[in-house]
């Protein structure tokens, strides 16, 4: 009998989040991990494209993964907005033919989705509550998630909030972005305050990421039969601390040693009432009941502790 570890593929291994999967795989030592990216291959990843569907099911023929998390995705609103067609295929295309593949080889498929899926007028939002994106990034990654499920129903969409971490530069986050803003005391700069968003840490999601992929193995190697269902379906996570970008930027600068934040002004107006920006969903909170019921309670870091320590140690 092999003694060969399961294999497991993190697509957009070179990404914000992606980059903290493949370390947390690695560091829980169950897996034998494969890391893809297209882009950005260093640090042992491996290059697909996976938008060529020929070289996407070679891979699975040779790899044939036990699991797979797509982490791969156009996020940005304006980047979706600018080029709804290349967005549409990355998000919507690539996931549906991944999880085709990962169906064909028993493959356990987890597609990172978006809290943006919600128009954000009546949160908190549970798994039953019906979408209703009011942006195309929102509508492409709802599309996704339609196209994982269809073309593989024991499939599970793992739906997020706003992201941060350590980055490799700052405007690889929504949150680090606000860096910039916050140290430039030359500059007057506007910073939404009207949003409530709920900042949660690359690690925490990783944690739970890893855990759902643990448990669904658990449960298939109890359960043989072919009606064992392991973890499928939809699940949220998400902080539970709130904060506006505005309240971020401010936290920055404040870290950062600069008393007088007066250069930092807080936008009451959405920032959909400039044509210039795609509009987002006011308060898109998630609850964090489904992924209780199948036995993971996740724990987040502080916010402000999180970003304290790390521009110590990096600034």
């Amino acid at each position: 009998m092999s003694s060969a570890k399961p294999k497991l593929v993190v697509t957009g291994a070179s990404g914000l989040l992606g980059r903290q999967v493949v370390i947390e795989a690695k560091k829980r030592g169950t897996f034998d991990v494969i890391g893809l990216s297209f882009t950005r291959t260093r640090d042992g990843l491996r290059k697909l494209d996976l938008t060529d569907e020929q070289a996407v099911r070679e891979f699975f023929a040779a790899e044939k993964p036990q699991a797979m998390i797509h982490c791969a995705a156009e996020r940005r609103p304006n980047v979706a907005r600018d080029d709804p067609e290349g967005t549409r295929k990355l998000n919507v295309q690539v996931t549906g033919a991944l999880a085709r593949e990962a169906k064909v080889y028993g493959t356990f498929f987890v597609y990172i989705s978006t809290e943006y899926v919600f128009d954000g007028l009546n949160p908190p939002y549970n798994i039953n509550d019906k979408p209703n994106p009011i942006n195309l990034y929102g509508q492409t990654k709802l599309e996704g998630e339609q196209a994982a499920l269809e073309a593989n129903p024991r499939a599970a969409v793992l739906r997020v909030p706003l992201l941060y971490g350590r980055f490799e530069y700052e405007s690889e986050s929504a949150v680090s972005v606000l860096l910039d803003p916050a140290r430039d005391t030359s500059k007057v700069t506007q910073v939404d305050a009207v949003q409530t968003r709920f900042p949660t840490c690359i690690d925490d999601i990783s944690r739970v990421l890893i855990d759902m992929v643990e448990i669904n193995s658990r449960i298939l190697d109890d359960d043989k039969s072919s009606d064992s269902k392991g973890v499928q379906g939809i699940f949220h996570i998400s902080s539970t601390q709130s904060m506006t970008k505005y309240d971020m930027c401010v936290f920055f600068a404040q870290t950062l040693g600069i008393a007088d934040t007066s250069h930092i002004v807080a936008a009451k107006e959405p920032p959909s009432s400039s044509e210039n920006s795609v509009q987002r969903p006011k308060n898109t909170q998630l609850s964090n009941d489904s992924l209780e019921q199948i036995g993971i309670k996740p724990s987040f870091v502080s916010f402000t502790q999180w970003w304290e320590e790390y521009l110590a140690n990096n600034h």
